[in-house]
């Protein structure tokens, strides 16, 4: 049962993966874009960090009670604002240059900004499971 909530957080992030990889292929082809863009990395972004790493936090789950952990609890709630919050940032950033629209410099700091905050968000959570598995395994033994 313990396995089941994170098994099905990693297949959240696997459609949303899925969807961010259909999204970019169309939206550049319906406009026609050949360039780089950040719409390219959603899709790896939501899968690798996203459903891999809950993959694995399953794993982890079936045989130790993690959610015990405070630090884990936390993490849950800290990595899952950070990852969808930059997956988001980077489809904003990618549709304005897909378009070509011009940002002002307010706009263009804020998107990168707000990125900037998922990407501390994200790296903060990952900090907070690896510290709960280390306290998790330091009381098995």
């Amino acid at each position: 049962m313990k396995m089941k909530k994170y098994l099905n957080i990693s297949l959240i992030y696997a459609i949303a993966a899925m969807v961010g990889g259909v999204f970019y292929r169309e939206f550049t082809k319906w406009n026609g874009f050949t360039g780089v863009t950040a719409l390219g990395k959603v899709h790896t972004h939501l899968f690798l960090l996203g459903m891999l790493m809950f993959l694995i936090v399953a794993l982890f789950a079936e045989h130790h009670d993690l959610q015990k952990q405070k630090l884990f609890r936390a993490f849950l709630w800290v990595y899952n604002i950070g990852v969808p919050l930059t997956a988001a940032m980077l489809v904003v950033r990618g549709i304005a240059q897909v378009l070509n629209v011009s940002l002002s410099s307010a706009a263009n700091a804020s998107i990168s900004g707000i990125a900037g905050i998922g990407h501390i968000l994200t790296g903060v959570g990952l900090v907070l499971l690896l510290i709960s598995l280390k306290k998790t395994a330091e009381s098995v033994g």
